[in-house]
């Protein structure tokens, strides 16, 4: 639910885009991208009224480009490309032709995200940029899965400290029987993406420590039907996916939503809320070059999602934000992945009386609820982009020895190696019998 007391002239518009690309690399985008990125040119019926150009855009990637490529430290070059392609088209499809910046960009590994301001209200304001990143992968830390945050301060207009804006991007551990390692997985994240406090002092801070915060991603987490359910009945893909058109069943699903059980218990978003995914098809798992045919292998479900919180919302009312949803959906049209792209459109409420503050306003949570940063943090951090290093670099040269395959790769090793051996063993002047020339 959403309240919806401020008018919406004075408000924030903000978008947000989250896309697992399936390791496309370059290719993981169409050169349009006026169907996922500029909604508000025909979705948004108070938009259509008014047409109005986001003032803050942040675009987050999952599985940017192949795996080995990104732990190598590749990503940025793709990332880059991505950056200037998205600003083009953008400012293309704005409805007035705003102008916008790139606040900031980062990636790590394959989960990469992209934060623009509109420049005649938040591009020219924003101060105090930070990026951060952090992994939760397979072994010590790695950067297979894991997150990166934006974050920035706009001052008010009358020189007040203003509010903080906090984005993050993650990719959590897959398979429905994985839950336990995703509550574990953000649990990482907020004790380890840590961000300056630049205002208040030197002393690092959680993704909780802002005024708004916005948690967009590959997020994971699967529909998880019961014996005993009225719809554990549906087991064929067609059946699945036939059901899933009609939404009275997509509201039925939601309650065995993974996501929505842990948060409503408290173990994970504890603070966040979220609209109504259920009102859209689930993004996950498609076929191939299909608009509209899930795959047979996984259970449909909303693994693609987009979470948020500001400063005003109360603790005591978790299912009511003061941030108002008006858009929320997937975007069938993209059949490059197995995952459909989502968009949130979002009012978030400026701050009140600002300037007679020194300070930033910041989340209220429950009082059950204190996160704290780890004061391991970074040795984890930097413990999983050494081993990222280590195992891309080792595994891109088996893939360029195996003509795109590590596995062909490692048995071309294996087969030299032997090879070299034998060949030493036999051209040894000791072991082939050479006596003395002289």
């Amino acid at each position: 639910m959403v309240s919806d007391s401020a008018s919406h002239d004075d408000r924030l518009l903000v978008q947000i885009a989250s896309y697992n690309t399936n390791l496309q690399g370059s290719r993981g985008v169409p050169q349009d991208l006026v169907d996922w990125l500029s909604p508000t040119l025909q979705v948004s019926t108070f938009l259509s009224r008014e047409p109005r150009a986001p003032d803050i855009v942040a675009v987050g990637f999952q599985e940017l480009l192949p795996l080995h490529l990104g732990l190598s430290g590749l990503s940025k070059p793709v990332i880059n490309e991505r950056a200037d392609h998205i600003l083009s088209q953008i400012e293309t499809h704005a409805p007035n032709k705003e102008k916008y910046t790139l606040l900031a960009k980062v990636v790590n590994a394959g989960v990469a995200l992209l934060v623009y301001g509109r420049d005649d209200t938040t591009g020219s304001k924003a101060c105090d940029v930070q990026t951060s990143w952090t992994g939760c992968g397979f072994l010590g830390y790695m950067g297979n899965k894991g997150a990166v945050g934006v974050r920035f301060r706009v001052p008010d207009s009358e020189g007040g400290v203003g509010e903080t804006y906090t984005f993050v991007c993650a990719h959590l551990t897959a398979h429905e029987e994985y839950l336990s390692y995703r509550i574990a997985d953000y649990r990482h994240i907020v004790s380890s993406l840590l961000f300056s406090d630049t205002v208040d002092g030197p002393k690092h801070s959680t993704i909780y420590s802002t005024s708004h915060l916005f948690f967009l991603g590959d997020l994971n987490f699967r529909v998880a039907i019961p014996p005993n359910s009225p719809v554990a009945s549906l087991t064929s893909p067609r059946e699945i996916s036939d059901a899933l058109k009609d939404e009275n069943t997509r509201a039925t699903l939601k309650d065995f939503d993974q996501l929505s059980v842990e948060r409503k218990k408290n173990t994970i978003f504890v603070g966040l809320r979220e609209g109504e995914f259920w009102k859209f098809k689930c993004s996950y798992k498609y076929e191939l070059g299909a608009v509209d045919k899930y795959s047979g292998k996984r259970m449909p479900s909303w693994t693609d999602r987009v979470l948020y919180a500001t400063h005003t919302d109360s603790a005591d009312t978790p299912d009511i934000s003061n941030i108002t949803n008006i858009l929320y959906t997937s975007i069938p049209s993209y059949t490059t992945s197995d995952h459909k792209p989502i968009v949130a459109l979002l009012l978030v409420p400026r701050q009140k009386n600002a300037s007679t503050s020194d300070s930033v306003p910041v989340l209220k949570l429950p009082a059950h609820y204190t996160p704290k940063p780890d004061p391991l943090a970074n040795l984890k951090r930097y413990t999983g982009r050494s081993l990222d290093r280590t195992i891309g670099i080792i595994w891109w040269l088996l893939t360029m020895i195996g003509a795109g395959s590590a596995v062909v790769g490692l048995f071309n090793f294996i087969v030299g190696l032997g090879a070299w051996n034998w060949w030493r063993a036999t051209h040894s002047p000791i072991l082939a019998g050479n006596g003395s020339t002289v």
